[in-house]
This record gives C-alpha cells, structure tokens and sequence, in this order.
C-alpha cells in the first residue's frame, strides 16, 4: 500500500494526498453482493432534520459483507480485492468450494488465490476467523464479535488491530485499537491480522467539494452563531466561547459521559487514554 501526492496543476490539487490503491486488483463489484443504498440526508421518519451536515454525496450501492464468518470449515479463495464506498477499509471477494461468493474486510497482507477458512479448526493465519480460544496470545487480530454469532462490530476500520493479551475461563483479555482493555467471551470470533489500507490516515482531500462528494455539508463554528443557537455563541468582537460544550451544554475535550452503573463497566479492565 502506498499513496500518491499530485502535481499541483490546479489549486485544488496543490496538498491533495490520493491512496495509490496498489492492494486493489480489480474495480467491478460482484453484482450479486450488491444492494441498494438510500440516503437519509439527517432526517428521521417524519422528514426532520435530526443530523446536521449530511446531505449530497455522489450515489453508492451498498456491498454485503459477511461479518459472521458462519460458513465454518468450508476453504475459501481469495478471488479479489476491492474498494468499498461505503467503509475505510478494503474488501475482500472470496469464492466457496461449493461456489458460493462473499465478501470480507480485507485483512492487511492477504493476496489473490490465497486460501481462507472459518472455524475453530482453522489455522491462526492472515485472513482466518476463529473463536478467541482457538488463537495464540500475543496475536494480532481484527473484526471482533462482542456478543457470539453477533457478527464482527469491533476493530473493522482501515488499519486498526487489537491485541490478544490473556485468557482465563471463559473471558479473553483484548487490548482494543483504543487503548481499552476489556474482556470478551472466547466463544467469540475475530480475525487473525490487522485491516487493510493502513496508509488511510495520510490521505488529504485537499479541497472542500471533496467533502460533499462524501455527504458531508459545510459546518458553522459554534463561537460563530449568535447565543440563541450554541452557549459558545454571542460575544463582542472574537470571543473565544469560554469552554467548549456541544450544543446542549456538555463539555467537550475530555469530559466523560459514561454511566458509572453501567453494566458492562465491569468487562472494562483499564479504560482508554486521554
């Protein structure tokens, strides 16, 4: 993976960083993975705006991955790897033996014509899913269940990884992306290597109509409103705002909001850096 800085032969060009899209092997989707994709544009059921600065974006059709990893014990091959408009991370199309296609995140370093399986006899090797008990402490893995069967929620986006630290019982100890610590039922699946497309966080878009290409509208600086519409606004002149709160009043930059009742506090061994 790498990625490409431009000539600067237009304004818009001039601190654009572009991925070099080196991993991807082909640009045409699978059509039978693909699935409509409608846009909300921040508004709820009854038409209001409920989400600001969403809305536009050039159109997408959803891919179906397989998060659940439930075809257990059946070989796959890695038929190719591929863009997904709709996550940071890369996909994966892998064909069944018995000619069944899906698609998966792509893990980092998985080639075309490799070959993948699920299951608890599976190897602990780069883009196999098995449950935490089957894989070796110490092991870099991606795509966690939180709740068995439940599918990969943790873990999935471009370059992110965690770590197997210990097992005891039935809890595995996992050091997540975050810095988090917690514990995780070992019936729970998870994939062996960090995710693809690593270099995502050096990308620049290097222009704002990039952002609406994305459906993202523009945004207002709360010290700029007037005091009616955020407590940062209002003021004479540049008034910095005093503290930085949303806009129903809760402070922003470190302010914890979790529940100190909540229940599964207790699953969390050492909670994420400032």
């Amino acid at each position: 993976m790498s990625v490409r800085k431009l000539k600067p032969v237009t304004p818009g060009q001039r601190f654009r960083v572009v991925n070099g899209f080196d991993a991807i092997t082909t640009d045409k989707p699978e059509k039978s993975l693909l699935a409509p994709l409608k846009k909300s544009g921040g508004r709820n059921s009854q038409g209001k705006m409920t989400i600001r600065q969403k809305g536009g974006g050039h159109k997408r059709r959803y891919r179906v991955i397989d998060f659940k990893r439930d075809k257990q014990d059946v070989f796959a091959t890695v038929v190719s790897i591929q863009y997904d408009p709709n996550r940071t991370a890369f996909i994966a199309l892998v064909e069944y033996a018995d000619g069944e296609k899906r698609y998966i995140i792509a893990p980092n370093g998985l080639q075309v014509g490799q070959r993948i399986s699920a299951g608890k006899t599976a190897a602990p090797e780069i883009g196999n899913a098995l449950p935490l008990t089957e894989i070796p402490l110490g092991t870099i893995i991606s795509c966690i269940e939180l709740r068995p069967g439940q599918g990969a929620v943790m873990a999935r986006s471009a370059g992110t990884f965690a770590q197997l630290m210990a097992k005891d019982g039935k809890f595995a100890t996992v050091k997540m992306p975050s810095g988090e610590t917690r514990l995780i039922l070992s019936a729970c699946m998870a994939t062996i290597g960090a995710v693809s497309n690593s270099d995502h966080q050096l990308l620049v878009s290097g222009k704002a109509g990039r952002s609406r290409w994305l459906g993202r509208r523009p945004r207002t600086r709360p010290v700029a409103m007037n005091p009616v519409d955020h407590p940062m606004g209002g003021g004479e002149g540049r008034a910095s705002g005093g503290h930085p709160r949303s806009r129903n009043g809760i402070p922003a930059k470190g302010f914890r909001t979790r529940s100190k009742t909540k229940n599964t506090n207790r699953y969390i061994i050492e909670r994420r850096k400032k």
